[in-house]
């Protein structure tokens, strides 16, 4: 076996330098919430949506690479510091990536992807085959989308997306797609065995990340205000969502998903759906609740309809992603009756709102309400304990 493979017996722990990776991405999350708050506009959203799902995309592809090679061995430390320092230039590009900085920010991202690819396959060189072409074809995929990555930073406003856009879509449907390849065949989930916990782990890590993010925001927001009534109310409405948010994903949610997959019989199915693509409608709702949060502390007493679709968005796309990965991890026969009430509670929120021209105030702490009832409904009806 390749000396850089975890060993058979590893628990898939995460090791701290994988954290220390993690830190870009707190950054990085930073500079997606402040970015879209600076601009709220149709063409802000989809430009910093685009953005989000590009750092979500690199980070996972990366936390798939360490749940088999050893984060204790040299070498694979040393690539991970690599890849920090072109996190660091691609989430410091992040605010102008659509303006003077797209080549920095592209070029990082494919140099991230690309690069970590070929330093697997001289990691894993003599290894199990179909690891090996399994990595193989994940190379020619993300080769290609880096080429649309750079030809995006060549171009200027739409095209730039438009090629953009189709980088980051050729990235999100080759796992999909098993990253069938003409001549090299396509994978399967069996080439994927990770180790279960270790997956579970780290995307739990992330959506630490991004409720750190929404505290730090409300935090720092509150800080620079003048104490009022209101004030004092958004800022307390703002930490009970994400004390909420936290509860919905890791009361009952994560652990059981963690159980699920450590003792799957084919992980690497679960880890593309359940963790992979499920996770991420989870982390932008957070963000996205950050944001919302910001615009409730900074303009209590109005909101524009924008503004309206970020404080309920944020917590639909959580609750939908919730919704779903509970159901995909947790042997349900439908997704949580809770979470399916709490999004048609939000959606009569919505109509609410525009009807009676409510404040921010008022639209954050009803969609904090809807946050307690799924949080409270599902605690009841999860009684029974479940051992970690």
């Amino acid at each position: 076996m390749p000396p850089l493979l975890r060993d058979q017996d590893d628990p898939g722990s995460v090791g701290t330098i994988e954290l220390f990776f993690d830190l870009v991405f707190v950054f990085a999350v930073t500079q997606l919430s402040h970015t879209l708050v600076t601009d709220l506009s149709r063409t802000g959203v989809l430009q910093v949506t685009l953005l989000l799902l590009a750092v979500w995309w690199v980070w996972i592809y990366t936390s798939w690479v360490t749940n088999w090679l050893d984060p204790e061995r040299i070498p694979v430390r040393a690539c991970l510091l690599v890849l920090l320092v072109a996190g660091l230039v691609m989430s410091v590009s992040i605010p102008h990536a659509f303006e003077e900085r797209g080549l920095y920010f592209a070029s990082a991202y494919a140099f991230m992807q690309v690069g970590r690819t070929l330093f697997f396959l001289w990691a894993v060189r003599g290894g199990p085959e179909p690891l090996l072409r399994n990595f193989q074809r994940i190379l020619v995929w993300l080769a290609v989308s880096g080429a649309f990555w750079l030809a995006g930073a060549q171009a200027d406003g739409w095209s730039r997306f438009g090629l953009w856009l189709v980088a980051l879509a050729l990235e999100i449907a080759g796992p999909w797609l098993y990253f069938a390849v003409p001549g090299l065949g396509r994978s399967s989930t069996s080439d994927w065995n990770v180790h279960g916990g270790h997956m579970a782990e780290r995307c739990g890590l992330f959506v630490i990340i991004a409720l750190g993010e929404s505290l730090l925001v409300t935090g720092a927001t509150f800080a620079r205000m003048s104490s009022s009534e209101d004030a004092w109310a958004a800022f307390l409405v703002a930490v009970l969502g994400s004390i909420l948010l936290w509860w919905i994903y890791f009361d009952t949610g994560a652990v059981r998903g963690e159980q699920r997959i450590t003792h799957s019989t084919d992980p690497g199915r679960l880890a593309r759906l359940g963790y992979t693509y499920l996770h991420l409608p989870i982390v932008a709702g957070i963000i996205v609740c950050a944001v919302g949060d910001e615009i409730m502390l900074l303009h209590p007493g109005h909101v524009t309809a924008t503004g309206v679709s970020v404080l309920l968005g944020g917590p639909a796309s959580f609750l939908a992603g919730a919704a779903l990965f509970k159901w995909v991890t947790n042997d349900r026969r439908a997704p949580p009756l809770s979470h399916l009430v709490g999004l048609g509670l939000l959606a009569a929120l919505l109509w609410w709102a525009h009807a009676s021209h409510a404040s921010a105030l008022q639209i954050g702490t009803a969609a904090t309400g809807v946050l307690l009832l799924v949080a409270v409904w599902e605690s009841l009806a999860l009684r029974k304990p479940v051992k970690a």
